[in-house]
């Protein structure tokens, strides 16, 4: 939870903070206070630079793959967004065919104020298709930068604000990007024969209408061996039937902490803005300091 709300100081939402300090500073006149709320300021962005530096230089330092020839690790992904196999998503409110939305519904109270009543987001999970393959793109915790958001009154003392990345827009996402099954499958050749023995041990009757060659109602050492044999050809032979299928590709939140970002802006646009918020929070900063030093000699 706190690291979600530390990742919020990078993104643009975050800017009406300083314009409101801004505001507050305006009705200010006790040097004290200066000193006081300054350095909190600094310290604020501070972390919101380094942030918005944090996601502009993964942006930028890691090049698009194509999924059909991505390496394991972390990748960044352009394609279309497509609905997930087991069904297309539609948005909470507004029902509207998406793969991702986030809403807050807000109702006016009697001072005419707007409190939230509710709010969510989908993390169910759709595809990507870049024209060389499919991956399936994981929201779950990732940092989700919509380019639409709507907002809409009803009876007007409701409000809905909708986040929404539709089925068919392009969409970017950068973060951990493995296969499962295929020729990148885990498989075990030892333990995938005991497993099999082990089933065979279970069924007696069988094992020795396959193995008792004596039929002297036992399996001897000879005639286990001969079993396991068998057991590492049938198993090798599942394990190659396997590797031959394709593998399902999947995007997710990368283990290390790097930047998990999705969405509908293009990459160029991306890196735009966050050079100007790492700036604008970089100005922030210097501000901040220059302000704390100079009530702290006046």
């Amino acid at each position: 939870m706190f690291r979600n709300q530390l990742e919020r100081l990078a993104h643009p939402a975050f800017l009406g903070v300083y314009a409101a300090l801004l505001l507050i500073f305006s009705q200010i006149d006790e040097r004290r206070t200066f000193l006081l709320v300054l350095p909190a300021i600094a310290a604020v962005a501070f972390v919101a630079w380094m942030l918005s530096l944090k996601r502009l230089l993964a942006i930028g330092g890691t090049p698009t793959s194509r999924i059909a020839s991505a390496a394991q690790g972390y990748v960044e992904l352009v394609g279309r967004a497509l609905p997930h196999p087991a069904g297309a998503l539609r948005s909470r409110y507004s029902l509207l065919p998406c793969v991702w939305y986030q809403y807050s519904v807000e109702q006016r109270e009697e001072d005419g104020k707007w409190h939230r009543i509710e709010s969510g987001r989908s993390d169910e999970s759709f595809l990507l298709d870049d024209g060389t393959g499919l991956c399936l793109i994981d929201p779950e915790n990732a940092e989700v930068l919509p380019r639409r958001t709507e907002v809409s009154t009803k009876e007007q003392d409701y409000r809905c604000t909708e986040s929404l990345i539709l089925t068919g827009e392009q969409v970017y996402a950068i973060g951990e990007f493995s296969t499962i099954g295929g020729e990148n499958a885990d498989l075990n050749l030892d333990r995938d024969v005991s497993e099999l023995l082990s089933t065979w041990k279970h069924n007696k009757p069988a094992l020795l209408a396959s193995f008792d060659l004596d039929k002297d109602g036992q399996i001897s050492e000879k005639e286990w061996m001969l079993a396991r044999s068998q057991a590492r050809r049938e198993v090798r032979k599942t394990h190659n039937e396997i590797r031959t299928q394709p593998g399902t590709h999947m995007l997710h939140q990368p283990r290390d902490g790097r930047l998990f970002l999705i969405s509908n802006v293009d990459a160029e646009n991306l890196k735009l803005r966050y050079t100007l918020w790492a700036w604008l929070h970089l100005v922030m900063l210097i501000g901040a300091i220059a302000g704390t030093t100079f009530f702290a000699m006046k």
